[in-house]
């Protein structure tokens, strides 16, 4: 008999996830969300998964002209685009976040909501994110006619009135100096009118956009920027000034319609005064890299399923990978790098959550606001390795489009690029630090006091390490603070260290809640692996001559 290797199966993505049900038990949300979130679990496991796996090869379509030769530039999105935008708006994956039923949890119910289902979904997280963004950031900005026009139809349940948003700042010169953008702003009679190019647009068939331009006499950089709001189409459905000029050819994320796009006169409305553009999109910034973090956990997890799965099934010199130990220790770090990912960003979502409904301390806050970078960064670069290892369990098959894997590294990929680069948010972590160290400060003393939590003797390990790992940076910075070079030379490793440090304590603080709840050991394993990847990327001395090995 010919064999015949049977391909991995995902089951009910909430059933089989313990560590998402126990965060959630954790924080009183799992008893009131568990009927919802088991729906969309079976889906993201059944049918959702099924039709991406089918719709693999469709992707979207520009259509420039109709058959009468007006030019119209229409995107045909793909089938299970079309199905993730009425999941994404009856199960309030942007919605949640502003309603009043989870209060200041509001942001881990969210980030339960998108976990389960995000990886099924063929990365339409992308316009939520900016969706979200458009509406915290029209709301923080106090636009009166703006947040009534457009703040509920992107917070809508209903899929014929939910809107969605884009983001479009990057052009030409450059992605994340946007203080260099182009783009010009035109004062035409009582109104604005924007002329320029948009380099990279990840939402071309939202409704409308928030974007920056630079009013007619501004002077240069960020600071002579404006942040305008603009809808795309008129009422007849015309475009507004638009030419669509291609869809980017990329090396994942592809079915997510990603255009560039020249602004002809597209009317637009300031959001908030005519400068200080820059510093007005700090709002969408914070959620976007927020989502960027919760679709890094998510496709972490399924990688990590699909790997399981697949190791129960694939037989190799006479036993299953499943029973193979050093197969089984490969599985184990990536579910403990994958239990980081997801603890680290729920802690994300309860401060900001809480920031959100005003119950934050301020010490809460100064934690929020150097967590957002470190969160975004440490998930960005995991979800690329883990994605990486998973494929490499698979041997040969990993490498072959048609089984849909490489896919899983592809759309990894663009995690550490968007919302900011590995290296631009490491030195947004020491902008935040500025010349105090109150936001260190508290993150140590948050970290010191989860730590404090863990009282099991297993637990030593990764306490100790996480105490020391946090020392070493905190004695870097205070060396460095003198040499600006060396500074920003080590501010990857500076934040990376700090991330993992703080991980670990989230990791143990909630092993011991397992322990003392009746949960097993299974979160104890976890955050003793994570610590034994190493917490600590901080080299004490610095070579001066870097710059000569970097240039050649």
């Amino acid at each position: 008999m010919t064999f015949i290797q049977t391909p991995p199966e995902l089951g009910n993505q909430l059933d089989n996830d313990a560590p998402l049900q126990e965060l959630l038990a954790r924080h009183g949300l799992y008893e009131g969300m568990r009927e919802e979130l088991r729906h969309l679990g079976e889906r993201a496991g059944g049918d959702l998964y099924r039709l991406q796996q089918a719709d693999r090869l469709n992707e979207p379509r520009l259509v420039q002209w109709d058959a009468w030769g007006n030019r119209v530039d229409t995107v045909e999105v793909t089938e299970l685009w079309k199905e993730a935008a009425q999941i994404a708006a009856k199960h309030g994956l942007v919605a949640s976040a502003y309603e009043d039923t989870h209060g200041d949890r509001a942001r881990l119910a969210q980030l339960a909501l998108v976990y389960v289902v995000d990886a099924s979904l063929d990365v339409y997280s992308c316009p939520l994110a900016m969706t979200d963004g458009a509406a915290r950031t029209l709301i923080a900005h106090g636009h009166r006619a703006l947040i009534d026009r457009a703040v509920p139809r992107l917070t809508s349940r209903d899929p014929a009135k939910a809107w969605t948003s884009g983001q479009w700042m990057t052009e030409r010169t450059g992605g994340s100096d946007v203080g260099l953008s182009e783009t010009e702003a035109r004062r035409v009679g009582e109104g604005w009118h924007l002329y320029g190019t948009k380099w990279f647009t990840s939402a071309v068939t939202s409704q409308m956009a928030l974007t920056l331009a630079r009013p007619t006499g501004n002077g240069p950089g960020g600071s002579g920027l404006a942040l305008f709001y603009l809808e795309l189409r008129d009422d007849a459905g015309r475009l507004q000034g638009i030419t669509v000029n291609r869809l980017k050819d990329k090396l994942g994320t592809r079915k997510v319609p990603t255009a560039e796009l020249t602004l002809e006169g597209t009317p637009a409305t300031p959001v908030i005064g005519l400068d200080g553009g820059v510093r007005a999109i700090t709002p969408m910034l914070n959620i976007t890299r927020f989502w960027n973090s919760m679709g890094a956990a998510s496709g972490m997890r399924r990688a990590v399923a699909l790997a399981r799965d697949y190791a129960k099934r694939r037989v190799q010199f006479g036993a299953a990978l499943s029973d193979k130990p050093l197969h089984l220790d490969t599985l184990a770090g990536m579910a403990a790098e994958t239990e980081g990912a997801l603890h680290l960003t729920a802690r994300a979502a309860e401060l900001l959550g809480r920031l959100e409904r005003g119950t934050a301390g301020d010490e809460e806050q100064l934690v929020q606001r150097i967590l957002t970078p470190i969160v975004k960064l440490l998930t960005g670069k995991q979800a690329v390795a883990v994605a990486s290892e998973a494929l490499e369990s698979f041997g040969g098959a990993g490498y072959v489009e048609d089984t849909g894997l490489p896919r899983l590294l592809r759309d990894a990929q663009v995690l550490p690029i968007w919302e900011g680069t590995t290296n631009v948010l490491s030195l947004d972590v020491l902008r935040v630090l500025g010349k105090g160290s109150q936001a260190l400060v508290a993150l140590l003393k948050d970290a010191e006091h989860r730590l404090g939590r863990a009282r099991d003797t297993e637990l030593r390990g990764p306490i100790e390490a996480s105490k020391q790992a946090s020392a070493h940076a905190v004695a870097w910075l205070e060396q460095s603070l003198h040499t600006p070079a060396a500074l920003e030379a080590g501010a990857r490793r500076f934040a990376i260290t700090l991330g993992r440090a703080y991980t670990t304590a989230l990791l143990c603080e909630h092993a011991q809640w397992a322990l003392d709840n009746g949960k097993g050991r299974r979160a104890l394993l976890a955050a003793r692996r994570y610590a034994r990847h190493g917490l600590d990327a901080i080299t004490d001395e610095t070579d001066p001559d870097t710059a000569t090995l970097a240039r050649g």
